[in-house]
Order: C-alpha cells, then sequence, then structure tokens
C-alpha cells in the first residue's frame, strides 16, 4: 500500500521556523512529482510547494516564495519543506501529496494521486 506519513509540525512564534519531512513507502518514489498542500479552518486546501521527480524544478505559491523550501532525497524515499520566517497566517494542516507523473505541472494542476494525513502547523503572533 501507498503511505505518506508526515512529521515535524508542531507551535512556533511568529519569525521561527519548522521543518516538515514526508516519508513514502508503497511507491517507485522516484516516478511521482511531489507536492506540499494546506488548509486553514474555513478555507480550501490550496498548494503550498511543488518539486519534479529529481529535485530540479520547483514551484512555490507567492505568498511564501522566499520564506519556504521543498526538497527531496530519493534515496530516503523523503520530501520535505523548511519554513522559515514563519507567520500567523501560515497557521494550517499541512498535506504531503504524490502525483503519478515526473512533472511538478501535474501537481500544480491538482491531479493528486495520494495524500498523507497531514500534520499541524500553529504560528502564534
Amino acid at each position: 500500500q501507498v503511505q505518506l506519513v508526515e512529521s515535524g509540525g508542531g507551535l512556533v512564534q511568529a519569525g521561527g521556523s519548522l521543518k516538515l519531512s514526508c516519508a513514502a513507502s508503497g511507491l517507485t518514489f522516484s516516478n511521482y512529482a511531489m507536492g506540499w498542500f494546506r488548509q486553514a479552518p474555513g478555507k480550501e486546501r490550496d498548494l503550498v510547494a511543488a518539486i519534479n521527480w529529481s529535485g530540479s524544478y520547483t514551484y512555490y505559491e507567492d505568498s511564501v516564495k522566499g520564506r519556504f523550501t521543498i526538497s527531496r532525497d530519493n534515496a530516503k524515499n523523503t520530501v520535505h519543506l523548511q519554513m522559515n520566517s514563519l507567520k500567523p497566517e501560515d497557521t494550517a494542516v499541512y498535506f504531503c501529496a504524490a502525483t503519478g507523473s515526473k512533472s511538478l505541472y501535474a501537481v500544480v494542476g491538482g491531479g493528486i494521486d495520494y495524500w498523507g494525513q497531514g500534520t499541524q502547523v500553529t504560528v502564534s503572533s
């Protein structure tokens, strides 16, 4: 079975940093573009960042560009989201996602095949 398991969420003060991790199993990891999404209470689940199969291409939503960095380690079947300069509006449940394409555009286009269960990130003012 394909599983995506997130970790690294928690409570942090504004201006601080967190690093989220997603461990994938049950799939040939390098065949999949990956992404991170987030959902705040009362809002839609929105794309935060995406990365192609090799990590050579990345995409960021405008509100996090320059603050967040997505990366992957295909040898360890993991994808990460380094979050710096966190703001209260970053508070949300963050989800790891995989699409059965090597192109990050499949993630940007919403063609998600597998979702993690999410990890809570809370940024205090």
